[in-house]
Formats: C-alpha cells, structure tokens, sequence
C-alpha cells in the first residue's frame, strides 16, 4: 500500500460526490464513497465477530483496502444482553491506501439496547445506526439503564436511524425450515450481513460457499442460513427504509502488482514461522499453552504438519517453552508463544536460553495487564519486561511488527536473528495487531531470505598436545555465536545446563572473572547484531519527530498525513529493532529539536530513549485497551508543534 493518499483521507467517509441511479423503472439511488466505517455490535453471543469477518472477506475479494478492529468482551461470558457482554467488528475500507480502522463509525448495527448504549458515544451526529427493534424490550432496555426507549425518545434524532426488527424477520423468512424459532434467531446475524452487503454493493458467492463449507455436516443449518443471507439481501432492496445504497471503487492504485489476500497478524505469524523454518531448511517446533490472544497461532500451527510443523499444548507455560527449548538443543527452529503473564512464568528458562545460547522465538502478544488485565484488549506494556524481566544480565534482542501483514516479516527477521546469533529472540505483537486484518500481498518464493545455517560437523580446537576437540562455546569471530551441535553427532558429545559455563570448553565454572567475561560477552553479542539503520520520512525539513514502535504505526502515520494535508511541517520514525537499537538512531534523534514517543503503555519506549540517548523524548500514552485514533493523535502532535 504505497501509493498516494487523495485529500479525503481527513474526514472519515467522505463523499466523493457522484449519484447516480441504476438503469430500470423504480431503481434506487446509488452513491459513490472514497471510503466507509462499519461497526457491527452485539451480544457475545449473536455472531458479531463472524459477520464482520464475512463482510471483510467479500471486501477484501472486491479489492478494497482495509483494515479491521474486533472488539471482544473481557469476560468468558458475560451475562447477556449487558455492557460487559458487547462484542463489536469494526471495518474501514476504501478505494485508496489506509492505515487504520478508523476513528469513528458511519454505520453502527446494534443489535440490542447494550450494543446501542456502549457503541452510540463513538457514532458522529449524521450517521446512519441500524437497529434491531425486537430486542428494545422493557426488561432489555432497563437492563443497561434506559429508562425510556432512545428509539421514541428524541435521543437519536441527530442519527439517520433504520429500526428493523431483524429477529422477526430472520424468523419469518426461515419458517419453511424444521427449525424451533430460537434456532432461527441465531440466524439473525446473517440476515444483517444480508442486508450491509445490499448497501455497500459487496459480493456475495464467498459467504454462501463459506456457509456451506462451515455447515457442511449440518445441511439444514447451512441452508438456513444462506436463506437468512438473501433474505437480508432482498430487504434493502426492497424496503422503502433504505432508498440509497453505496459503492466504495477497489482500491486499484493502493497495491503494487501481486496476489492479495486479506490476513490477520496472527495468521501473518503463523506463515512466517513456516516460512521461515522452511528458508531455514529445520524442523518448525511449537511449544505453547493456550492464551488470549495468541491461542490462534497455536490452532493455526497444528494444521500444517505437511510443512514439518510439531505443534505441543503443553500443561502450563513453563512445560511450553521448557519443550521449544528442548527442540532448539535438537536442532528444530523452536517456538513459544504466550501474552505477558505467560512471559513471566517463561521467564526462567529465557534465562537458560540466554546461558545455553539457542535460538528459541518467544513471541509475546500483549495485551493488557498487570496479571490477567484485559485479556481481550490491547496494549505495549511488555517492552520493558521483555528487556530486562529476567534474573542476572540476561540480555535478549527484541523485534516488532507494525501492521497485521507486517507480522510475517517480522517472524522471519525473529527467525534470522536467532540462528545467525545463536540467542532467544523476542517479538512483541499485540491484540490490536494479532486479531486486526488487512491486505497482504504473497510473496514470492525468491524475495524470502535464506536461513540456512551449518550446524557444527567436528572438532573445532586443538588441545596443546595435539588432540581435536569441541568446544561449544567457542565462538564465531563475527557475530559472536557459539557453534550448534546436534546431539547424537559423532565426536560432538557435550554437556550443558543452567550453571555458569566456562568460555569455550563450556564446563561448569565458579571463577568470577570467567563469570564476568562470559556476561560481557553475552551482551556483546546482542550489542552487535545486524539491525538496519532507521529510516525516517521527512520530507520538508521538520523541526519536530515522531518516533513510534509496533502497532502504533497505523495511527501515527495517519495523524502524520493528516497534518502535513493542513500544512504542517512535521518528521516520522518507526522502529522494528527495540534492541539493539539501529545504530543510526542515536544521530538521528540529535536532529530535531523536539522528539514526541506515542505508546500504548506510561512511556516504556521514552524511557529507553533518554535513558540511552539523554534526548528529552516526550510522551504521549493511553492504556484504555484501544488503539489510538487517527484524529487524536493528530490533536496532541499539532499541540506539542505548536508548544
């Protein structure tokens, strides 16, 4: 996505400007949009999360660009048809290059008082907020505190507001199946997508292949369904209620010549861990316990024992990533994955990965804290815990993703770090990030890297009286890596283990200036890797830069465009390697008079950096479980120009 952005990107679902009606007697209006918001909200249970990635999907086929935000409940189950138990699907797509899901909604679907209540603060006045007016009962609507229906109330008159009972509907339109009426119910979601896909003019063949495919062992389910799809379908194009509907163009500038699919980041991960182990020519070995939300890298690995994948669900996070260890000492390229709690349980055997010196991918996908937090939700306030969250100087190279597709690259790298140096390496993705989705273009088999290394084949030191031996801690004279020896190896026989080694004969050592020389080193190593320089997009000589990492990628970038549409002079830079950091970094902070750190934490990035550099970073921070907005940061940036 590197062409252009048009001026539309400063208002969020601007009207290009183009109405036209379709040919035939009595055909509605259609208008054409550079880009649309859409939140679908619900109860956990009514199918929100798989409406929303249905709608993706179709618009993702139609060649839209776009990026998504699922919203689940913190909760397990929360009670139904209550705050906490709102589920939402945020989507923004667009005929043009976009980074975001967007700030604020075009359209909000509420399928419930709940979802209306929770959801209708984030919808600007002239909205179009499509109602499920079958669930706007008495009980239903005192349940979240409406004393009287916002539906009749005037609340919503600055809303161009479309009460459907979509219950009733579903219902009705499903009555020549042998169904009970709370079986048809579930339906209703469908009946919903049926209806958006009206609106919007997306395709509608992969959602009925998708259903029969879904259902495929419950044939009446999956018909029932598609019947509830078209029955949405054929509602707006019928009822009066919906007299326009909308076309968004694909976005055929945004993309460079290629195969598109759209992915998610933990499924970017899950393919770049194949991918890389694969370039690697090793074995891929998972070693994980189940956690949200990186549980899907986990049921995603498990498919693909084709491509050598081992996949272990172990009993608890220790059991994990102890087994990836295990598998690294055996020559697999080894994998655990976990959030932040799952970090610090881990934390003991980094360590011992960091003394053995193995390659080992700890993929950590944050999420808010501390303890248990927010499981649901989003955050980047495991970046200091990835840093020095272990016992003794233990030091460990960190990488991260900026976007959902971005999660492939960054396995690799993860990847590459970890053989050539011989180190366990962290990635921190996040929530946003692992269920977010957006277009990503497959690559081609020659644009990968080559992984390949050589695993020690024989001796490789002479003792004084002439005899060949290993040692396993004698090292490579450029990155530092001791060799990598497969057990069973003839002549390669040796001993490791948690207690300090001896520099390269690797026995057990108490000496305190081999302790000392064996940390120094250890950290010489990471100090050393191969990390591009950073490279900054200053196009008009600004006096002020905005650094970011990870996930906040998207919303910076967005505020950055935003203000040099209005005028503004302002530079950005965007991290990867968080340790170490790109050698350059530190001359090109001296640059600017003022540097500005957004982060999803209380300024874990801004500590490093003047920590490191003894710049005055000044930070911008939410920890609210949310990704930034767009508008938002733009605000605080123009303030801080401006201060």
């Amino acid at each position: 996505m590197t062409s252009q952005v048009s001026p539309t990107e400063q208002a969020d679902g601007a009207v290009v400007g183009e109405q036209r009606r379709p040919a035939g007697a009595g055909a509605k209006d259609v208008r054409r949009l550079d880009r649309v918001i859409i939140r679908f909200a619900g109860d956990s249970g009514d199918g929100m999360q798989l409406t929303g990635d249905r709608f993706t999907s179709e618009t993702a086929s139609f060649g839209n660009d776009l990026s998504t935000l699922p919203n689940f409940p913190a909760e397990i189950r929360a009670p139904a048809g209550t705050l906490p138990g709102v589920s939402s699907f945020q989507l923004h797509f667009a005929d043009h290059d976009i980074l975001t899901p967007g700030d604020a909604p075009n359209v909000l679907v509420a399928m419930n008082p709940a979802a209306l209540k929770a959801n209708v603060g984030d919808v600007p006045r002239g909205a179009e907020i499509i109602v499920n007016t079958d669930e706007f009962t008495k009980r239903a609507m005192a349940k979240v505190g409406y004393a009287t229906s916002p539906l009749e109330d005037g609340s919503l008159d600055g809303y161009h507001v479309h009460p459907v009972p979509l219950t009733t509907l579903t219902v009705e339109a499903l009555k020549e199946f042998d169904l009970s009426r709370k079986e048809a119910e579930r339906s209703k979601n469908m009946f919903a997508l049926g209806l958006l896909s009206w609106m919007y003019h997306r395709p509608t063949e992969g959602t009925e292949r998708f259903l029969k495919s879904k259902f495929a062992k419950k044939p009446d389910i999956a018909a029932a369904n598609i019947a509830a799809f078209r029955a949405g379908w054929n509602f707006g194009e019928t009822t009066e209620d919906f007299a326009v509907s909308y076309e968004v163009a694909p976005a055929a500038k945004a993309f460079p010549t290629g195969t598109y699919r759209n992915i998610s980041g933990n499924l970017a991960l899950s393919y770049g861990l194949i991918a890389a182990s694969r370039q690697a020519d090793l074995p891929l070995y998972l070693g994980s316990y189940p956690i949200t939300p990186a549980s899907d890298i986990l049921h995603e690995l498990s498919k693909h024992k084709n491509f050598g994948v081992r996949t272990f669900q172990a009993e608890d996070e220790i059991a994990g990533i102890g087994a990836a260890l295990g598998a690294a000492f055996g020559g697999s390229l080894a994998v655990t994955t976990t959030s932040g709690p799952g970090v610090a349980l881990k934390s003991e055997t980094i360590g011992l990965a960091v003394s053995l010196e193995l390659p080992l991918l700890v993929i950590d996908i944050q999420r808010g804290g501390p303890s248990t937090g927010l499981p649901t939700k989003t955050e980047q306030a495991d970046l200091l815990q990835a840093m020095y969250g272990r016992n003794g100087e233990a030091p460990v190279p960190v990488v991260a993703p900026r976007t959902p597709a971005d999660c492939f690259e960054a396995a690799l790298e993860a990847a590459r770090i970890a053989i050539t140096y011989r180190t366990p390496v962290f990635l921190l993705s996040d929530g946003y990030l692992a269920n977010g989705s957006e277009p990503w273009r497959i690559p081609d088999i020659d644009e990968l890297p080559d992984l390949r290394t050589q695993f020690a084949q024989g001796p490789n030191h002479t003792l004084d009286d002439g005899t060949e031996v290993f040692w396993p801690y004698r090292r490579d004279p450029q990155t530092l890596a001791r060799p990598w020896a497969i057990p069973g190896t003839p002549g390669l026989e040796h001993r490791i283990g948690g207690i300090e080694k001896q520099d390269g004969t690797g026995n057990i050592s108490y000496d305190p200036a081999n302790h000392d020389f064996m940390v120094r080193t250890r950290q010489a190593k990471i100090d050393g890797i191969d990390v591009p320089d950073t490279e900054v997009d200053d196009p008009h000589g600004a006096q002020m830069l905005v650094l970011g990492w990870g996930s906040t990628y998207g919303p910076i970038t967005a505020a950055v465009r935003r203000l040099r549409a209005a005028g503004e002079s302002i530079a950005q830079a965007h991290l990867r390697h968080l340790n170490p950091f790109p050698r350059n970094l530190g001359e090109v902070l001296g640059r600017y008079n003022k540097v500005v750190i957004p982060e999803m934490n209380l300024g874990q990035l801004a500590t490093l950096v003047r920590a490191k550099y003894l710049v005055d970073a000044h930070s911008y921070n939410q920890v609210n479980g949310m990704p930034f907005k767009a508008e938002q940061l733009a605000t605080a940036l123009k303030e801080a120009i401006d201060g």
